[in-house]
C-alpha cells in the first residue's frame, strides 16, 4: 500500500465551520434582500479573451472541447437579458496560472447583480456584506478613493496623465530587466505590488475611475472622461472584489474582444473566439445594471486571521 501524507484536508474543522456559517449568511443576506440565486454552468463553448485570466479546457469526446469558467459573468448576463431580474450564485471557478499565498487555481466567487443601481449603491451593499461576514476586524471607517486618488497619494504619479518614462521610473525594481511595458502593464504592475498592498488598512477602502484602458466589461464613465464606471475593494492590502456599471452595448463589446485580442497577439497569447451567445444576449438587451464578484475565500482568510489561502480550503490544488 502507497503512503500518502498530505490526504486530510488543510483547512481545520474550525475553519470549515466558519465557511458554513458564512455561506448561510450570504444566502440570508440576499433572500432578505429578494435577490435571486441561480447557478450557471461550470462548463462553457467560449473562453474568456481577457489577457490576465486563462481559460483552462477539457476534452469532452472526439472534437468536443470546453473551458472551466473563469467566472460566472456571461452566463448570469444572459440570464438578465432573459428577464430574471436581481441575481445571485455562490460558485466555484477556475483559472490558470493562479497559485500562491492569496491564489489556488480553484477558489469561490459571490457574484451578484442589481438592476437599476449605479456603483455608489452597489458600494454600500458590499460593504454591508463584507461587514457582516468580516465583523470586528474592521475597526476603521470605509473610504472611497478614485484610482487616481490613490496613485498620486501611494506613489506622487498621476496615472492618468503621467508619461511612459515616469511610470517606468515609478516601477524601477518592479518590472523585467530588458524591454519597456506598455502604459497598462505598468500601471497594472504598480498597482498589485505598490499601491493595493497599501490600501484598507484596518478597514475598507473602495478604489474607482479606473482607466478607460482598463474598463474590462464595464461602461466608460460619461462625469469623469478618459475612466470606467468601475471600482475594487481593498482590505488590508488584499483586494477582495471588482465591481462595474455594466456595459450593454453590444458593439462596444465586440470592439473590446477585438482589443483583447490584439493584445493577446503582442503578448504572444492564443487568440480566442469571442462568446457569441453574450454578444446575442446584449443585443437582445441587457437592463441597466451594476455587478460585483467577491472572492471569499480571501474573506474567510482575513477573518480567521489566516496567512495562506490553503488554511481556509478543505483541499487546495496541491492536495486535491
Amino acid at each position: 500500500m502507497t503512503a500518502c501524507a498530505d490526504w486530510r484536508p488543510s483547512a481545520t474543522s474550525e475553519q470549515l465551520r466558519a465557511r458554513a456559517a458564512a455561506l448561510a449568511r450570504v444566502r440570508t443576506f440576499f433572500a432578505a434582500r429578494g435577490v435571486l440565486e441561480v447557478e450557471t454552468p461550470l462548463l462553457l463553448h467560449a473562453a474568456v479573451t481577457d489577457v490576465h485570466l486563462h481559460s483552462l479546457s477539457v476534452q469532452l469526446g472526439v472534437g468536443r472541447r470546453m473551458f472551466l469558467q473563469t467566472s460566472p459573468e456571461y452566463a448570469m448576463k444572459r440570464l438578465l437579458a432573459a428577464g430574471s431580474g436581481d441575481i445571485y450564485q455562490v460558485c466555484r471557478v477556475v483559472r490558470g496560472g493562479e497559485s500562491g499565498t492569496l491564489h489556488n487555481p480553484e477558489f469561490t466567487l459571490i457574484e451578484w447583480y442589481r438592476l437599476g443601481f449605479a456603483l455608489p449603491r452597489l458600494m454600500e451593499e458590499v460593504e454591508t456584506l463584507v461587514r457582516e461576514l468580516l465583523g470586528a476586524r474592521l475597526d476603521a471607517p470605509t473610504r472611497r478613493i478614485s484610482y487616481q486618488q490613490a496613485f498620486r497619494a501611494e506613489l506622487g504619479v498621476d496615472p492618468l496623465g503621467a508619461s511612459l518614462a515616469e511610470l517606468a521610473e515609478a516601477a524601477r525594481g518592479l518590472a523585467p530587466q530588458g524591454g519597456q511595458l506598455s502604459r497598462d502593464e505598468y500601471l497594472e504592475l504598480l498597482m498589485a505590488l505598490r499601491v493595493g498592498p497599501r490600501l484598507g488598512a484596518g478597514g475598507l477602502t473602495f478604489v474607482y475611475g479606473y482607466p478607460a484602458s482598463q474598463a474590462a466589461l464595464a461602461r466608460l464613465d460619461p462625469a469623469a472622461p478618459g475612466t470606467a464606471a468601475r471600482f475594487e475593494l481593498y482590505a488590508a492590502g488584499v483586494e477582495l472584489a471588482n465591481g462595474f456599471h455594466e456595459l450593454a452595448d453590444p458593439l462596444e463589446q465586440r470592439r473590446r474582444f477585438d482589443a483583447d485580442n490584439a493584445e493577446r497577439r503582442r503578448r504572444g497569447l492564443p487568440l480566442i473566439e469571442p462568446d457569441v451567445r453574450l454578444l446575442a444576449a446584449l443585443e437582445a438587451g441587457l437592463p441597466d445594471c451594476a455587478g460585483v464578484a467577491l472572492g471569499l475565500d480571501r474573506l474567510l482568510l482575513l477573518a480567521s486571521g489566516a496567512r495562506h489561502l490553503d488554511e481556509v480550503l478543505a483541499f487546495p490544488s496541491a492536495r486535491a
